[in-house]
């Protein structure tokens, strides 16, 4: 595990779990066991799961804040827009294993307080890379741009080839999206 405090070990155990049996058959005494813990150990830093997974996504979400903080005080230029590409898409691979998570499970992130919050800044991050006057096509090309990222992200790992140059290579796409849809002031 790549973190090292508990609460943190507690959050990478459960959310492989969750990856590996689905959120919903997944109980705290198996999270317990797979850490080797005792159940009182695991609640005194989490009362429920749910209360592990909002840990989880305000944990791995936090670049995602930075970056919308980052981009409403910026200059509306396309060099912003690709900035913003660019820290999305860290954003994004650094917290690959928590958006699987989400795809994999929309009818649990639905029902808990997370889908809501998620959403919200889903669309707070695509306002960083469009103009509400833009053009229709123009706005779906900025819209594309970011789910470029999505689909580089989760399904590109199917795809043959070096990790890096992948995730360059989809990078590089989306930012060609942004650039088509700028429009010179």
């Amino acid at each position: 595990m790549a973190r090292g405090n508990t609460r943190q070990r507690i959050q990478d155990v459960a959310l492989e779990l969750f990856a590996e049996q689905g959120y919903e058959k997944t109980s705290l005494r198996e999270i317990a066991e797979r850490l080797d813990v005792t159940k009182a150990a695991l609640y005194y830093h989490f009362k429920t799961k749910e209360d592990i997974l909002i840990g989880l996504f305000q944990d791995l979400t936090r670049p995602m804040d930075e970056l919308i903080a980052w981009g409403q005080t910026q200059p509306r230029t396309l060099e912003t827009r690709q900035e913003a590409l660019r820290r999305y898409q860290r954003a994004l691979l650094d917290a690959a294993p928590l958006y699987r998570f989400m795809q994999e499970n929309q009818a649990t992130v639905r029902e808990l307080s997370i889908g809501l919050t998620f959403k919200e800044r889903m669309l707070e991050v695509t306002e960083l890379v469009q103009e509400p006057d833009f053009a229709m096509a123009d706005r779906v090309r900025c819209v594309s741009a970011i789910f470029t990222l999505h689909a580089g992200t989760f399904f590109m790992q199917n795809v043959e080839g070096d990790l890096e140059e992948k995730h360059e290579a989809v990078l590089e796409v989306a930012l060609d999206l942004l650039a088509q849809a700028h429009h010179a002031p």
